[in-house]
Formats: structure tokens, sequence, C-alpha cells
């Protein structure tokens, strides 16, 4: 993974600082552990293989080693918590439009945290907020994005995808991640 490339991504304060892991429980839990320290702001912590890495009902998702992308942005907005309303799906268009405009491929969003690639789940969206009363105290945007994945276990074969998959044809991780930030540090309410 070319962090550097990540660093050069058009934004202001996501992805200028950056935690890289060749292996982590979970970029998610270990967040939660750092996520307080306002000098974290705009932090992306980016793993190669997760061990317990956090799905939809109890899964657990799969990260297969230099195909995917899992990843966890640390954020303080500066907003109350009313603003955030609806924000998974808000991030869920911004992934959807991201992948338009790089490759031309139309993702489905399944409400609320789920992104569909010809009826097969692509990325998964975990958000998560910390407040005090009305104020934020910090704020987790986690995902899960098959890009390269080739071997899909038992439990998930038919009802999970990879951009490899479906087109025959290798990604760049780091122009997806790119494109990505760039598109959610356009959502106002989270900066």
């Amino acid at each position: 993974m070319d962090l550097e490339k990540i660093k050069n991504a058009k934004t202001k304060i996501i992805g200028k600082k950056i935690e890289y892991y060749r292996k982590i429980e979970s970029t998610h839990l270990y967040a939660k552990t750092i996520a307080e320290n306002e000098e974290n702001n705009g932090k992306v912590l980016l793993a190669e293989v997760q061990t317990g890495g956090i799905g939809t009902k109890g899964r657990r998702w799969y990260t297969g080693e230099g195909k995917n992308l899992a990843v966890t942005i640390i954020l303080h907005p500066k907003v109350k918590v009313g603003k955030l309303d609806n924000l998974t799906v808000e991030i869920a268009k911004k992934i959807r439009e991201a992948i338009y405009e790089l490759y031309g491929y139309e993702l489905k969003i399944k409400k609320p945290n789920d992104l569909m690639f010809n009826n097969k789940k692509i990325c998964g969206i975990l958000t998560e907020i910390h407040t005090q009363g009305e104020k934020i105290k910090y704020l987790l945007i986690s995902f899960g994005f098959n890009v390269n994945e080739d071997e899909f276990s038992e439990e998930t074969k038919d009802i999970a995808t990879s951009l490899k998959k479906e087109t025959g044809k290798e990604f760049s991780r780091e122009e997806i991640l790119c494109r990505i930030i760039e598109k959610l540090e356009n959502i106002k309410e989270i900066i």
C-alpha cells in the first residue's frame, strides 16, 4: 500500500495522518482507544488483515491480505449530534459516487450500511458516534471494501463480491481510497 499516494489525496484533513498495519484485530476497535485525542482528527487507520473485523449481524468482516480496503477514519465534528442523522447513508452515497466516477460501475445502496454490486455485498459501513450531551466527542467511520478479493468463504461466497470478481480486472486500492476520502471530506457536517 502506497501511503504517500493516499496522503496526496485532495483533502485538507482526512488522510493527512495514516496508521498502517499489516495485521490488527480491528481498525475500528483500535480507533476507539485513540479517538478522543484531538490530534487524531482526520487520521486514517488502514489494515492489510483484520483478525476480528466487524461485519453485519455478528459476522466477521474478512480482509484478504493485499486485496481489499479495511479502513477507519477518526473525526471530531464541531456540530451537534442531530446534524449527523442519516450519516451512514450519506457515506454510502459518497462511496457509490467515488466508484462510479472512477470506473462507471453503479453500486446500489442497501440501507442502512451496505453497498451492493450485482446483488452481492461489496462494501460494509460502520459508523459510531460518542457524545457528551449534544456535543460530539468523536466520530468513527469504518468501512470494508472488497477490491481485488477472489476467495470467499463458504459462508459468504453467495452473498459477497469484489470489483475483481465481477469484472475480472485488478484495481488500485490507493486510487479507490483517495477518491473515497476526497468524497467523504465533502460531507460538511463531519469536518
